[in-house]
């Protein structure tokens, strides 16, 4: 009986190609998992760190409002790189420079260690989720694409998921600044394993063989594309006029009370659980792990509706204005109910789905985005979106801070409140401003 002939050499190439390509996937979840693990534990340690060092809520509001000075000038500057400068690079300085970063507060020091050491933190991390995506959609065709880049923002979701209750337990046994060692590690262990299985895929930028070259896997030779405007195109369109659009204002001001919501999920969320509803600190972090839980649950509902909407010939208004609009209205309606209720069990329900839903914006403000600004401009016109929406967490920590300080516990409340008046202004944003194919006709004229 002779054995079966071997696989054609460009089959086994395919083959392996493909394999690459998701283990390079699996290893950029996990890097996006320890980017907010890194984000979320000064959250859990609230309560140790202001005891340790003695600060009041609005001190140690401002050293995470801190962590934020940085990340979109950082978040900018290296996506731009990110053209010209091999990703697989990029991500692991990234992974390197977060663990060297939280080395100074895990061995000690107060407020100003702290603060430096968010400072630089958050102008490492600032990056990490555009080019994470980048390194990722290199190593996938145009029309299979839609599932990794998925996956790489449910790792967001993942990180907060996993690492709460264990970083919650290392905080109350072995104290906050453990809690950065293990982050420290988790850090270097990843940018050992990227060296030695990370790489660029073929679908990359020319600059590093991808379009028109080799990739770094050894994959077939790509069809080149070309860089250069066709001599007869119309001059590209001012960012000014895209900026000015009622679309981009509307999408750019609804992820901005979306980010908000982030932003406090991340460093207020445990304190509050703790102090305001009487959670104890192990149930508090088994807990802060439920509004990210749904909101992976709303993202993918959400990424689901709007491609049937599409599909079925729905306007990208109704689709994509109007749905995210509806997930702001729903997480508004639910943070403004928290005051009407007196049980610890609705307050916390409640919370969970202001949160859950209020917080799950960003992929309708991406695609509306991407949809509208023509393709030479895109990267801009999502950069600078970027970087306004950001802004919401330099300034959420540090006004919860200064309620808390001035109210007590009713400062959670009235932070609760405020978060559902701004995710109300940003649906009606979303309803009345977001309308793509209108203002896309526009900038063509």
């Amino acid at each position: 009986m002779t054995a079966a002939p071997p696989l054609p050499h460009t089959e086994v190439d395919t083959v392996t190609e493909t394999r690459r390509a998701w283990t390079v996937t699996a290893l950029l979840v996990v890097f996006m998992m320890v980017n907010f693990a890194d984000k979320s534990v000064l959250g859990l340690a609230a309560d140790e760190i202001r005891a340790d060092l003695g600060l009041n809520a609005t001190e140690f509001g401002l050293a995470n409002s801190a962590f934020f000075l940085l990340f979109s000038v950082a978040a900018v500057v290296v996506g731009l790189a990110a053209d010209r400068v091999s990703p697989r690079l990029l991500l692991l300085l990234m992974a390197l420079l977060w663990s060297v970063a939280q080395v100074p507060a895990a061995i000690g020091g107060g407020l100003a260690v702290l603060i430096a050491s968010r400072v630089f933190l958050g102008a490492a991390e600032g990056p990490a989720f555009p080019v994470a995506q980048q390194a990722t959609l290199a190593w996938f065709p145009d029309h299979r694409r839609n599932l990794p880049g998925a996956l790489i923002t449910l790792g967001v979701t993942l990180g907060v998921i996993a690492s709460a209750p264990g970083l919650s337990w290392v905080i109350q046994h072995h104290g906050w600044r453990a809690a950065l060692w293990v982050l420290v590690a988790a850090g270097v262990v990843w940018a050992a394993a990227w060296r030695m299985w990370g790489a660029d895929g073929p679908y990359g930028g020319k600059e590093r063989g991808g379009v028109g070259g080799r990739g770094a896997a050894g994959g077939v030779r790509l069809p080149s594309t070309p860089t250069g405007s066709p001599p007869n195109s119309p001059p590209a369109v001012p960012y000014r006029r895209i900026f000015a659009t009622r679309t981009w204002i509307g999408a750019t001001l609804a992820y901005f009370t979306s980010y908000w919501i982030v932003a406090l999920m991340l460093v207020w969320m445990p304190s509050y659980l703790r102090n305001a509803l009487g959670y104890s600190a192990h149930t508090a972090g088994l807990i802060i792990t439920a509004p990210w839980l749904l909101g992976a649950l709303v993202l993918l509902g959400q990424a689901g509706l709007t491609g049937l909407l599409l599909r079925r010939g729905a306007s990208s208004r109704l689709a994509r204005g109007h749905v995210g609009g509806g997930l702001l209205a729903a997480g508004a309606a639910a943070c403004l109910a928290v005051p009407l209720t007196d049980g610890t069990l609705a307050k916390t329900v409640l919370v969970t789905l202001g949160c859950g839903f209020g917080g799950a914006y960003a992929t309708v403000a991406v695609t509306t985005v991407a949809e509208l600004a023509p393709a030479a401009r895109g990267g801009g016109a999502l950069g600078v979106m970027n970087a306004v929406v950001t802004a919401s967490g330099l300034a959420a920590p540090a006004v919860v801070g200064a309620l808390v300080d001035a109210q007590g516990t009713a400062g959670y409340q009235h932070a609760v409140l405020l978060s559902g008046l701004l995710l109300a202004a940003g649906a009606a944003a979303s309803f009345l401003l977001v309308d793509p194919a209108r203002d896309t006709a526009r900038l063509k004229a």
